[in-house]
């Protein structure tokens, strides 16, 4: 059973490591997102630096890779019984991969897109609530980030009040709530000061 942890941990950080704005970026304009806007990888400096044309292909490596590492670490401890134990742990290390991925650099994402799809995949009723938050604060607000923070940080404790009694997959689901509003804290701080950008996911620049 140790093999199987390790394994699906390891698997579940590499397949992190493939960030979809990295990728497309260099596919599309032969060029590192990193090397505009914020430096951030993730989808939002990517629709500001290239626009929302090439955007879907973002958002489908970077789901895509959270689904898989949660059913490679599911079906890995399936047959001793954890298998939600196993989909938590490939949750987690799939988030650790994409916000600090080794392969480039320690340097990588905030973990939204992969953060909403393994709240999919440990309860998807929970990962609609949590993209529900999400969605009504950015159609509000404007604010990406505003709406980032209030989705993941209300993650773990919808998790805990649902599960109560499953203590790694609630460990996992505050752990997770927490590391994404720390990545966030830039962006808390210039939302606090009224510095923050509005971001128009739907095309290329700032929200007017």
């Amino acid at each position: 059973m140790v093999f199987s942890i390790i394994l699906a941990a390891v698997i579940a950080y590499l397949l992190g490591n493939l960030n979809g704005a990295i990728v497309v970026s260099r596919l599309v304009a032969k060029e590192d997102v990193r090397t505009h806007g914020s430096g951030n990888a993730g989808l939002t400096n990517f629709v500001r630096s290239y626009g929302s044309a090439t955007s879907v292909f973002v958002i489908l490596i970077d789901m895509g890779k959270a689904v898989a590492a949660c059913l490679v670490g599911g079906l890995l401890l399936k047959s001793y019984g954890y298998y939600t134990e196993g989909v938590a742990l490939g949750a987690l290390c799939v988030i650790l991969g994409h916000d600090f991925p080794a392969l480039l650099g320690f340097k990588g994402g905030k973990g939204i897109l992969s953060g909403v799809t393994v709240a999919l995949m440990m309860d998807w009723r929970i990962g609609l609530f949590v993209f529900g938050i999400f969605l009504v604060a950015y159609l509000l607000t404007g604010y990406v980030s505003l709406g980032s923070v209030l989705s993941s940080g209300s993650f773990g404790f919808i998790y805990a009040w649902l599960h109560w009694g499953n203590p790694f997959p609630i460990f996992v689901g505050f752990f997770l709530s927490a590391l994404i509003v720390w990545m966030h804290r830039g962006n808390i701080v210039r939302l606090v000061k009224g510095e923050e950008r509005k971001t128009n996911l739907f095309g290329k620049g700032k929200k007017q």
